[in-house]
């Protein structure tokens, strides 16, 4: 019983130090970042950060306005994406889907076309949970909004055999309401094309996304990094 309080002594600075090491270090390290503007510029006066898009009369790439057309990276999630998110964590998509492009050398996610860049810490500043994930049973996320169009991404919730032949992924055909086609209303703008050969039933049939689909949709076209930032500047 004597070793008792040293027993106790171990214990606590075991977790203390672990603590200390992982969280506050981190916090003190990376705690202050805030979003990265075109204002931030290297020695030479050039701008480390911001949107890169083509100009369309000179081909050249440059920097300009995020999607919402603020200059500032990266842009939080507002509304649906939003509201996606945690549907996003509802269907457990964390569990087979990572969202951290590594860099290159470590692993092929470039060559897998994940990203072209890798992820940085300043690339998860506005998010109280990050999906990083822990095993990559599917391909990483964290460009998936700028591979693929909003009906791939329907599509591929609603059927994944649909896009990819070989998918394990399960269905999420819940997410959709399948419904005879209206003889008075017609066809519903909203809903979704489906291949004839994964139909979901006989007769006129239509799939309608639910307001759960929209939104985790919405959250996968926002999962992008085409952005610049200080820590990880592209190849001029």
């Amino acid at each position: 019983m004597r070793s008792l309080p040293l027993l106790f002594l171990g214990v606590f600075f075991t977790i203390a130090s672990s603590w200390v090491g992982i969280v506050l270090v981190s916090n003190i390290q990376l705690g202050g970042l805030e979003p990265a503007t075109p204002e931030l510029t290297d020695a030479e006066g050039n701008p480390i950060a911001g949107v890169f898009f083509e100009d369309p009369e000179t081909g050249e790439m440059r920097l300009g306005l995020n999607q919402d057309g603020v200059e500032a990276w990266p842009v939080p999630l507002v509304g649906a994406a939003q509201r996606g998110k945690r549907v996003y964590e509802q269907m457990g998509c964390l569990y087979c889907h990572s969202q951290q492009v590594r860099r290159q050398g470590f692993g092929s996610d470039y060559e897998r076309g994940w990203g072209e860049r890798q992820s940085v810490a300043r690339d998860y500043i506005h998010q109280e949970r990050v999906m990083l994930g822990t095993m990559r049973t599917g391909p990483d996320l964290s460009n998936v909004g700028l591979r693929y169009s909003e009906l791939w991404q329907h599509q591929h919730l609603f059927n994944p055999k649909i896009t990819s032949r070989d998918s394990l992924m399960p269905r999420y055909a819940f997410l959709y309401e399948v419904r005879p086609i209206s003889e008075t209303r017609g066809p519903s703008p909203n809903a979704i094309e489906i291949p004839e050969d994964y139909h979901p039933g006989p007769g006129e049939l239509e799939v309608i996304p639910t307001q759960r689909a929209r939104d985790l949709v919405a959250y996968l076209m926002n999962l992008r990094q085409d952005y610049d930032l200080p820590e990880m500047r592209r190849e001029q």
